[in-house]
């Protein structure tokens, strides 16, 4: 979600984005002069799907520092060496920097270096939110602050403090936005994102494996899914004729497939949120889950899950008694259960007793 805002000169523009840790609010520091530059650029629609702006694809040459305290001749060093480093042509971008996600650190690039990263994979939100509002050739400072009630307390007490980096674009590669897509290349996407979020849940990493699922869900959402009343005879034809030339190249996925992802993802989804104590949240995701798949047993589960720490006893116990219908002997379902007659009956023993001492 974006603000913006102007202060004595300068424009300020905020978003918050998603860490290992937890959430991190960011403001980008823009003077007027720059964003007057930006306003000329982006009056001419050809410029702006021009190799110069980032896109879903765009391989980007990127460096990001952390804002110190360098004297002048460290300074100059430093830039010397990052400029010899940053002469790696467009053409010669052939592949994005392999580097592994830190679950200690906010920003999830090398620092200090010139890297190469392919803009929309999510390898660190941070870095794409500002590289996707900038053009080649631009620097930009960023202010970086903790969302407290977005915290994980398992994050180090140092990277509470608030930070200032700086982030410059120096070349891209041609991208697509979504519109631009085929619903090939859209569907490649969604599943290298759901992959990418199974890695990064089974590391630990709750909040890249939630951000890695959302990212599937907003492109798969878009998605022109064959196989509904009106195009199914186009789609049998289409598919005849793939089938007849041996193409295939131009397989769609079916609707079927896509209904049955939206549902893993949502699922899955709910499950990262039950592990950052976002119980709205899951019960909302594993809803959508349920709808979309009743008979996905692991999304009632967890819609169990939310409603019970949300207090909503019956809700919940409707939910895994949903479950014990398509699996009869699950123990997780029959544990739940039993907590909630538990729960139930502490509760009512807990009223009966201030009632008897309002009576008494």
């Amino acid at each position: 979600m974006l603000s913006n805002g102007d202060h004595d000169g300068v424009d300020v523009t905020s978003w918050v984005s998603v860490c290992p840790g937890g959430l991190w609010k960011v403001q980008r520091k823009q003077t007027h002069e720059e964003s007057q530059e930006i306003v000329s650029y982006s009056g001419d629609d050809a410029a702006c799907s021009s190799s110069d702006c980032p896109r879903l694809g765009s391989l980007c040459r990127v460096l990001v520092r952390l804002k110190a305290n360098m004297d002048g001749a460290e300074s100059l060093v430093s830039e010397m060496r990052n400029e010899k480093l940053s002469d790696q042509s467009v053409a010669e971008m052939t592949e994005a920097t392999p580097f592994p996600r830190c679950q200690d650190a906010v920003l999830q690039v090398p620092l200090g270096d010139w890297i190469t990263l392919r803009f929309g994979e999510g390898q660190c939100d941070i870095t794409e939110a500002c590289v996707e509002r900038m053009r080649a050739g631009q620097k930009t400072e960023i202010l970086i602050s903790r969302v407290e009630n977005g915290q994980d307390v398992s994050a180090p007490a140092k990277a509470k403090l608030p930070l200032c980096a700086t982030v410059e674009l120096k070349s891209c590669t041609p991208g697509k936005e979504s519109w631009e897509m085929s619903p090939d290349e859209k569907w490649q996407w969604v599943k290298s994102h759901k992959e990418r979020g199974g890695v990064r849940f089974r590391s630990g990493d709750v909040w890249g494996a939630a951000d890695s699922y959302s990212r599937a869900l907003k492109l798969i959402i878009t998605l022109r899914v064959h196989g509904r009343e009106e195009d199914g005879k186009e789609q049998e034809a289409e598919e005849q004729r793939d089938t007849d030339t041996g193409d295939k190249t131009h397989q769609h996925p079916s609707a079927n497939e896509v209904k049955s992802i939206k549902a893993e993802l949502h699922s899955n989804l709910s499950l990262c949120q039950l592990k950052v104590n976002q119980p709205e949240r899951a019960k909302a995701s594993a809803t959508k889950a349920t709808l979309l798949e009743p008979g996905g047993a692991k999304a009632w589960y967890r819609m169990g899950q939310a409603c019970q720490m949300l207090n909503e006893l019956e809700e919940a116990r409707k939910a895994f008694r949903k479950l014990l219908e398509l699996q009869p002997e699950s123990p997780a379902a029959l544990k739940a259960l039993k907590d909630i007659a538990s729960i139930e009956k502490e509760n009512n023993a807990q009223l009966g007793l201030r009632l008897s001492k309002m009576f008494s």
